[in-house]
């Protein structure tokens, strides 16, 4: 039986498994798609799918998990979700960040210039098409990205061979309120307190699409993914409710 909804969430929003805190075991498996190694999750019958763009540390089991919760949280809509490994097993070393010395920044520079956000956006629609050949019961994709994912999927989003119907950046690193300006389709932006917020602002108030904009103040960069500390009872409860803001935006959109 499931719980009633809450917090002006729709119901299937509640059914969204218990946060494991640490030693999550993934539930999808890897495919080779489009020449990237892809982690899959999902019902294989949906019809809806979102694509992940993950931070620029990889398959963290945080973001594993939070691909399984997009996949199985929503008892109403089915999603098949893809991880593509844009960075061919070679993510930033986590203990880079935060740059607080000149040996981490250079390394860090060095990743950003080798994988541009620009770059891998203008390798998405390719790659959804990769998926469409080999799932073919797939109608509508959403995107979701996160940190310098958020980047790739907002560019991505506003480009003019766009193949998604809804777009969620969540901690995104770069926010550009010009990026707003081409974005077409419902939008979803869930900020922590690291970014700065006139910037958010900005970037809220510019976009003329269906919105949700929401600062998750007392949130690092990084909560809903390879940085989010589970063990922290309130960095769990937070990405446990970006997660059900997220299946309630793509649940309303796509």
């Amino acid at each position: 039986m499931s719980m009633p909804a809450t917090a002006g969430h729709s119901k299937p929003c509640c059914n969204v498994p218990p946060v494991v805190t640490k030693g999550y075991k993934a539930k999808g498996t890897y495919e080779e798609i489009g020449g990237y190694k892809t982690y899959v999750t999902g019902p294989s019958d949906a019809t809806k799918a979102i694509l992940v763009i993950f931070d620029i540390f990889g398959y963290f089991e945080q973001t594993l998990q939070g691909a399984d919760i997009l996949a199985h949280g929503d008892s109403e809509n089915k999603y098949r979700v893809f991880i593509p490994d844009w960075f061919e097993g070679s993510p930033a070393a986590i203990e880079w960040y935060p740059p607080d010395t000149p040996e981490k920044e250079k390394k860090l520079g060095a990743f950003f210039g080798k994988f541009p956000p620009p770059d891998v956006a203008g390798k998405v629609p390719s790659y959804v098409q990769a998926v469409k050949d080999k799932n073919s019961s797939l109608a509508k994709f959403g995107i979701l990205g996160y940190c310098w994912g958020g980047k790739v999927a907002t560019l991505s989003t506003k480009a003019d061979n766009n193949p998604f119907g809804a777009v969620a950046s969540v901690h995104p690193a770069m926010v550009d309120p010009q990026d707003a300006h081409g974005i077409k389709v419902p939008m979803a932006l869930l900020a922590s307190g690291d970014e700065p917020a006139e910037d958010v602002k900005k970037f809220e108030d510019a976009l003329s699409v269906p919105k949700h904009v929401e600062i998750f103040k007392d949130q690092i960069h990084g909560w809903m993914a390879a940085r989010s500390n589970l063990s922290d009872d309130r960095v769990k409860q937070e990405y446990e409710r970006g997660y059900k803001t997220l299946l309630s935006f793509f649940g309303k959109h796509l």
